[in-house]
């Protein structure tokens, strides 16, 4: 009896634990598909080198765009200045440029307004057009250039060049369009550049060189005389004339109330736009030339650091 109940308790526990291998299979079968068929969206671990992150590229520095005020004229008046300069109108090429100069802040648009004036100004006093400044006379008996320069505060070289005179001769009842204006002078030693002006308007702008080692004098001065293919006496007292390569002086020389100084030309267009002179203010011969015959004796200048 016993014997009996011993052996169903085997075959018992012989059905239990088949069903054990067999849950433990189905699990073992189930985890398995669960791998194989995992969804392709979820991503894998891969036992790799991280790729590193790509470095935030720096932008370029942006750059510096000039400044203009809300409502500043410079550019409309500038395209006007010029569309008048194209058409020959260089009197309202001028005025408009002045007004630039007077008005705007746009230094774009003042630099080409100066360089306009540079021009167009020159084109005016040089030639037979009129101008405000400008006064028609007729030639009296008794008149010479010289006698109507000093009336009108002005230079012979001007009344011949703008009148188209080749000579000194002028005759009773001649009509001559004579420059009635004022001119000064300003040097910036810092700059190197020398701005003329006409009846306290800007008029041009010339490069110049300066003295070395600060050698230039700053102060009010006026210019005393002027000399054409000047001498020029050394420091030593040694004269060396005009045109022979030792003369440092250029074409032309104009005296200020500062004995030994003055402005005049170069044969060393290098050295213009450096302080490299002895002292005086030195221009290319060609800007010489031109403003000698512009400016008389006894105009002002000024020469500021």
């Amino acid at each position: 009896m016993t014997d009996m109940y011993l052996n169903q308790i085997d075959r018992r526990r012989s059905r239990t634990g088949c069903f054990v291998l067999i849950a433990l299979a189905v699990i073992g079968v189930a985890a398995a598909l669960f791998l194989f068929l995992k969804p392709a969206s979820e991503p894998r671990v891969r036992a790799e080198k991280p790729v590193p992150e790509k470095a935030e590229e720096t932008p370029a520095p942006e750059q510096p765009r000039e400044i203009t005020p809300a409502g500043d004229p410079g550019r409309q008046l500038l395209e006007q200045a010029r569309a008048a300069k194209d058409r020959e109108d260089y009197l309202a090429a001028r005025d408009l440029s002045l007004r630039i100069l007077d008005e705007s802040r746009n230094e774009s648009a003042r630099q080409a307004a100066e360089n306009i004036l540079n021009e167009v100004n020159i084109t005016l006093v040089m030639h037979p057009w009129p101008m405000p400044e400008k006064v028609d006379y007729t030639i009296q008996r008794g008149d010479t250039l010289g006698a109507l320069a000093r009336r009108f505060n002005t230079t012979i070289e001007l009344i011949q060049r703008s009148n188209r005179l080749s000579g000194p001769m002028i005759r009773v009842g001649d009509r001559l369009r004579i420059l009635d204006a004022t001119f000064s002078i300003e040097v910036s030693k810092s700059r190197n550049d020398l701005v003329l002006y006409m009846n306290d308007r800007f008029f041009k702008r010339y490069p110049v060189g300066t003295g070395e080692f600060q050698r230039t004098p700053v102060g009010e001065f006026k210019i005393t005389d002027r000399i054409p293919q000047p001498t020029w006496w050394r420091p030593d007292g040694k004269a060396v004339p005009y045109g022979t390569t030792n003369n440092v002086l250029g074409t032309h020389w104009l005296s200020i109330d500062v004995p030994g100084y003055g402005i005049h030309g170069t044969w060393e267009p290098e050295s213009i736009g450096y302080q490299s002179s002895a002292g005086c203010v030195r221009l290319l011969n060609e800007d010489i030339e031109e403003l000698y015959t512009l400016v008389p004796v006894g105009i002002p200048v000024v020469i500021v650091e």
